[in-house]
């Protein structure tokens, strides 16, 4: 075994390699939310009102249906040349997409940035999780989660700083927010070629093909359900049941070819440690409460508190300070002190008490009130998200390291998607309620309102919130009355899912973090294995 194996990386090292893989996993983190403020200038140049949705819905899918096999893949053919493939994956769908001439083709484009995106969120953990023992670990994780909250806030703010512009030097301004990303992504791979040497663990492999096959065949779909047909046709349509029942279909026959795969994908073995089935589950709940949250809290700033799309994204520095703050505590807690399980405990607890407080949001609420609200979210997502990787890489073997910690950012993108599908669909089934008893209740008190309202004008409303500043007063109050309690049962409905997270992180074994003896042991014994 030659020395560089066993070789440590000293503090300056990692922090190089750090700046290498934040820039990426920014990148990816991103684009999550960077396009939503520049989707009505899109679709004004293309005209493609009609599958704005998919802009997203492209990205979400397959960087969603990637995200275990880049962890699989890495554990068979290396860290750096794998991430490295996602990042130039990553780099020429964003040329492609800022090139788009049609809406097909920013789709298509868009899955191409997605393919990328996935490998990018889900290796920067599984990477950190190789050079650095789980002792240690906290106090360079907590850095990712100051990159989320980042992300959570400069996402939007770009997007609409480039759309506000018409031309940034001589190119679209919308087009920018694909051409940034690549100057940062050519960094991250100069950074990573330069300083990032795992060494790969040499052993006999085969693919599983057919498992990847089927893994992408039986979450496309349930995506799909969950994203798309579910929230527009409605959850009982012939559609939304047959895309649910072939993803069903094919995640059954996903499982049957695990259990005799040589080298499978998802390694069934892997669903007999506590420890990764809680960090799952917690990562579903955590991902479902978080984007119900952030989601929501910008569409309740621009819709009823009338910012714009920028400025609502400037207004959620609060948010960003919150995971910041707490991402940077918590980590540094850990390795001082080698304790994880209360963070998880009390981070979902702090997340359903700030979804709790924002039911008290009203049309006349003050920003200070908002901020707070944000804050209490941030600060629960910063004491959870990072911490329960730390949890899972300590207790699974390091040949299992890859597929298990990307594994836990898939069921985290899954719970994000059922949580804005779900979410969503809350909120345009309680506004259609809302609207209908608000304008009954209109019509008794002033009658002549009513009868000058312009039905055309108020359909729109659901496709362009802009039209409600054109309503006259008592029909905009009723109109953003509706919005406000549309919103109150969102966040009733996504306080009981963070509780649930709450009540599942008690059940998480906290079990001694390995130190740097341990595990170079670890390591040792895993690069064992090609001699077995």
């Amino acid at each position: 075994m030659s020395n560089k194996s066993n070789m440590q990386h000293t503090h300056k090292e990692i922090m190089v390699i750090l700046g290498g893989l934040m820039t990426g996993m920014l990148l990816a983190a991103l684009d999550q939310t960077i396009v939503s403020t520049a989707l009505r200038n899109i679709v004004d140049e293309f005209h493609g009102l009609n599958h704005y949705t998919w802009v997203v819905t492209a990205y979400l899918l397959t960087s969603t249906a990637a995200t275990p096999l880049y962890g699989k893949i890495s554990d068979l053919y290396g860290r750096r040349i794998v991430f490295q493939f996602a990042t130039v994956t990553f780099l020429i769908g964003s040329a492609l997409a800022g090139a788009s001439q049609n809406m097909g083709q920013l789709i298509a484009t868009r899955a191409i940035q997605g393919l990328g995106a996935g490998g990018l969120m889900a290796l920067t953990f599984v990477i950190i999780g190789d050079i650095v023992p789980p002792r240690e670990r906290g106090r360079y994780q907590g850095y990712f989660g100051a990159v989320w909250g980042l992300s959570s806030v400069a996402g939007p703010l770009l997007g609409g700083y480039f759309s506000d512009h018409a031309q940034i030097l001589g190119v679209t301004g919308w087009r920018w927010i694909f051409y940034i990303n690549i100057p940062f992504g050519l960094i991250s791979l100069v950074v990573t070629s330069a300083v990032l040497h795992i060494p790969k663990i040499k052993r006999e492999h085969s693919v599983d093909y057919l498992g990847a096959f089927l893994l992408v065949a039986s979450v496309v779909p349930i995506l799909l359900t969950l994203s798309v047909y579910g929230p527009e046709h409605g959850w009982t349509d012939s559609r939304t049941i047959l895309y649910l029942l072939i993803g069903i279909i094919f995640a059954v026959l996903f499982y049957f070819q695990e259990r005799r795969a040589k080298e499978p994908i998802l390694p069934l073995h892997l669903f007999k440690n506590h420890t990764f089935n809680i960090t799952s589950l917690l990562g579903a709940v955590i991902g479902a409460g978080m984007f119900g949250a952030i989601v929501m809290l910008p569409l309740y700033m621009q819709v009823v508190k009338g910012y714009s799309a920028s400025s609502a994204g400037l207004k959620l520095i609060p948010l960003m300070l919150g995971i910041v703050s707490m991402s940077i505590f918590s980590g540094k807690y850990i390795s001082t002190h080698g304790h994880y399980k209360r963070f998880p405990i009390l981070g979902t607890l702090i997340i359903t008490i700030g979804l709790i407080a924002m039911t008290r949001l009203e049309i006349s609420t003050n920003y200070w009130e908002i901020a707070i609200f944000a804050i209490l979210i941030g600060m629960g997502l910063g004491l959870s998200m990072q911490t329960i990787v730390i949890a899972l890489q300590n207790a699974v073997e390091m040949r299992d390291m890859g597929v298990a910690t990307s594994s836990n950012t898939f069921f985290r993108s899954l719970g994000a998607v059922f949580g804005t599908a779900f979410f969503g669909s809350v909120l345009t089934n309680r506004l259609a309620h809302y609207m209908q008893s608000g304008f009954a209740e209109l019509a008794k008190t002033n009658p002549q309102a009513v009868a000058n309202i312009d039905p055309a004008k108020l359909k729109a409303l659901s496709s362009n919130s802009t039209l409600i500043k054109t309503l006259p007063t008592d029909v905009k109050n009723t109109v953003l009355q509706a919005f406000v309690n549309s919103f109150h049962v969102v966040f009733y409905a996504a306080a009981p899912v963070t509780l649930l997270g709450f009540f599942i992180a008690w059940r998480l074994k906290e079990t001694p973090l390995r130190t740097s003896h341990d595990y170079e042991k670890a390591k040792e014994d895993a690069q064992g294995e090609q001699f077995a």
